[in-house]
């Protein structure tokens, strides 16, 4: 999956760019050479919330195209929104190794009896870029018992992307709330209650036997 973004060179400070409504970026690779950028705002919003971070964009309006990845996105800590870019530059034809998002769909069978629990959010994957995969699907209706698990190797990923991480790593699972056992109540000990009621019956008798 591709997507186009124009962009437009920059030059100058920071400030300005932002005045107009545009975000500060820079694009840089292994074969690229560092270029300063701006973006417009809302529609870098836009694209990066609808094809996040493991879609190639290709970027306009510059000498001639560049096709990137979001390699980083900084954010106002106060204000919210994005205030600065980092595009990564493939190089076609090569294989990248980037992170792909997973995607849960259906629901688990057995969740009656438990929680789904989701233990990754993201794999590495590494391919040519023509084959990277906007995300990577997850089928929770596999989880039919509450013993089932879906491993890294379970994922489907289709022939030219390889997952880097392990691939006995668990995915996804069932969680099921132990039952802590309730403590029994001790029986009295009649012996004991005997021995110390008989002990008492002695000691109110003794003072008669004394004045006699």
């Amino acid at each position: 999956m591709t997507v186009s973004l124009e962009v437009k060179a920059r030059e100058g400070k920071l400030i300005p760019a932002r005045e107009l409504g545009d975000i500060p970026a820079v694009v840089y690779g292994p074969k690229q050479e560092s270029l300063s950028l701006a973006v417009d705002k809302q529609t870098f919003e836009k694209l990066f919330a609808e094809a996040g971070e493991s879609t190639i964009i290709t970027l306009e309006g510059l000498t001639e195209p560049i096709e990137v990845l979001v390699q980083d996105v900084a954010f106002n800590p106060e204000r919210g929104g994005v205030v600065h870019v980092d595009f990564y530059a493939i190089e076609r034809g090569k294989e990248l190794t980037t992170n792909v998002s997973l995607e849960f769909v259906g629901e688990a069978p057995a969740e009656k009896e438990g929680t789904v629990v989701k233990a990754m959010q993201e794999v590495e994957v590494t391919t040519r870029p023509s084959l990277l995969p906007p995300s990577i699907e997850v089928d929770l209706t596999k989880l039919d018992t509450v013993d089932a698990q879906i491993f890294v190797k379970d994922l489907p990923v289709a022939e030219g992307v390889t997952i880097e991480n392990d691939p006995e790593s668990v995915v996804a699972t069932i969680a099921v709330a132990k039952e802590e056992p309730e403590e029994e109540a001790e029986a009295p000990d009649m012996d004991a209650i005997e021995v110390e009621a008989k002990g008492k019956e002695e000691e109110a008798e003794a003072p008669a036997e004394e004045e006699a």
